[in-house]
């Protein structure tokens, strides 16, 4: 596996590969399409966040995304492509951001998490902190999680 950073021209990939790993959790088709925009990278978030991809083979497996504003940072995105779920991608994408947030002198990471993953990332020390709406679904609330990065 190799984690890169992304480039312009894997911005339509990561949109489809986002929205088939939110298809893992069995949403239907109008769910996903409600959450097409929010689930797109357009240019300027390569340059507002570090989004870096894992590749299997030479091609696309998953991508995080995390933002960096001082001593707080924030997993902005992190998917795993559905034939890459269970294989040791989600981890090695949430190990390498982890790492640049703590290199980039942020004290905590925050999440925002679907319902179904909240478990994952409390199982890799993140607690949960709140919740808030989701920006692409009226009336459904995604729970937040943070990650101490120092102490």
């Amino acid at each position: 596996m190799l984690i890169r950073a992304a480039r312009l021209d894997d911005l339509d990939g990561l949109a489809a590969l986002a929205l088939r790993s939110k298809g893992h959790w069995g949403y239907d088709a109008t769910f996903l399409e409600a959450c097409r925009a929010e689930l797109t990278l357009a240019p300027a978030d390569l340059e507002d966040r570090d989004v870096r991809v894992a590749e299997v083979g030479g091609r696309m497996a998953g991508f995080a995304a995390v933002r960096v504003e001082g001593a707080a940072a924030e997993l902005t995105d992190l998917f795993v492509d559905t034939t890459d779920i269970a294989t040791g991608v989600g981890r090695a994408l949430w190990d390498d951001a982890v790492a640049r947030a703590r290199a980039s002198g942020a004290v905590s990471l925050r999440i925002e998490a679907d319902p179904h993953a909240e478990d994952w990332y409390r199982r890799r020390g993140a607690m949960p902190v709140g919740r808030v709406a989701s920006g692409s679904i009226a009336g459904r609330w995604l729970p937040v999680l943070e990650l101490v990065l120092s102490g």
